[in-house]
């Protein structure tokens, strides 16, 4: 009973019922947003995921790119419509419980979880091709990145279910040193990536021509797996600051209502994601416009 409690305190950012009458335009206007955005996500993922399977990428970067893209479709499917739910609850003044609460913050932490380790192992994927060269068909090959995607899903979802058994101070300690090691590793990876790409430019000259455009290719593909993470940071970094500063005291009322735009904009991530593989990737872009041009001759 203790542990349920100290769980449930952890989300002093929710609304409480008193303070509904102040949220509740706040509450209308996201509600509104994410009944969009969940269309998008859905529609996006289910169009992209399609779109990958149809192209033809490298197998170990087109499975990242489809586990990538399910996370996407995975908050659009569930934790948004869950999340409009929560939101008509709170513009009604009722409270939905705190065990409604925490299955809430599961699921959005299970596809946020995979939606991150699925960037850092896409931009470690590319690292490897870009410094490995020909080594890497050999090592990296499509049975290890398929372990490596199950593996994250059942990371995410082990780190996601432990706030319900391990104490609010184990979870917060466990989460920042994961959140730390991934992000150093994926700026360790970016800095390595820049310094290889700006060696074989000064080589440039020496390398023959297959070999300039598959390098060339290598690093467009780590361009796009950037822009990718940034968006990600973007997106996340709000609702991250919130939850720091308020690790300490209690939220105001201005600090709530930004925590539920902050939710959006976490939610957003998942309709923007599509638009640059369509953006960036060529491939994808086509395969897309296939789909979408033997729907419309269909209809």
């Amino acid at each position: 009973m203790n542990m349920s409690k100290s769980t449930c305190d952890t989300l002093q950012y929710i609304p409480s019922p008193a303070e509904v009458k102040e949220l509740h335009s706040t509450s209308i206007a996201n509600c509104v947003f994410n009944s969009f955005l969940s269309y998008t996500a859905i529609m996006f993922g289910i169009v992209t995921i399609h779109a990958i399977r149809k192209t033809s990428l490298p197998k170990p970067l087109k499975t990242l790119l489809l586990s990538l893209a399910a996370s996407d479709l995975g908050v659009g499917l569930l934790v948004q419509p869950f999340y409009i739910s929560l939101l008509v609850k709170w513009s009604q003044a009722a409270d939905p419980g705190c065990a409604v609460y925490k299955v809430f913050i599961t699921m959005m932490s299970l596809f946020s979880l995979s939606s991150f380790f699925g960037i850092v192992a896409i931009s470690v994927d590319r690292f490897l091709a870009i410094h490995l060269h020909l080594r890497y068909q050999e090592l990296v090959i499509h049975k290890r990145v398929v372990a490596v995607v199950i593996s994250i899903w059942l990371l995410s979802a082990f780190l996601s279910i432990m706030p319900f058994w391990s104490p609010v101070e184990i979870n917060s300690v466990i989460f920042t040193t994961v959140a730390a090691c991934c992000f150093v590793s994926t700026a360790i990876v970016y800095i390595r990536i820049y310094l290889v790409v700006q060696r074989h430019k000064n080589q440039m000259e020496t390398l023959q021509m297959q070999e300039v455009q598959r390098f060339a290719s290598l690093r467009k593909s780590a361009i796009i797996v950037f822009y990718v993470y940034l968006v990600y940071l973007l997106c996340y970094l709000p609702q991250s600051i919130l939850m720091a500063l308020n690790a300490n005291h209690e939220p105001s009322i201005a600090e709530k209502r930004f925590s539920l735009c902050s939710w959006t904009l976490i939610f957003l991530n998942s309709s923007l994601n599509p638009l640059i593989y369509c953006w960036k990737i060529r491939n994808i872009r086509h395969a897309i416009m296939d789909i979408l041009g033997h729907f419309i001759r269909r209809q």
